[in-house]
């Protein structure tokens, strides 16, 4: 699959937000020495929604996305760019990188 054709699936946007979401739950945990446990007891969910997050499983709404960000201390925010400029871009950054 070219970087276009991934950068034009909504697989690899999905996957990047989930990747995102575990990076931030995991530096939370590390920063608070929590276990997946003792997580999920503070945030008020199940051991196993934890678990689902932290291994990519979880396909979340919205709102639990914001609850989540919230919970961990951290503000969610999405924002949106013209995906041909942002192909154009990526292009332009692996271009330049090859030269290097």
């Amino acid at each position: 699959m070219k970087r276009e054709e991934l950068l034009n699936s909504k697989e690899y946007w999905l996957s990047k937000i989930q990747i995102d979401l575990f990076n931030e739950v995991e530096k939370y945990m590390q920063r608070n020495g929590l276990n997946r446990t003792q997580l999920a007891e503070k945030l008020g969910v199940s051991k196993g929604y934890i678990s689902q997050i932290l291994n990519g499983d979880a396909d979340h709404r919205i709102s639990k996305l914001v609850e989540l960000s919230l919970a961990i201390g951290m503000a969610p925010r999405l924002s949106f760019e013209d995906l041909d400029t942002l192909v154009k871009a990526d292009s332009f950054n692996k271009d330049e990188n090859i030269d290097k």
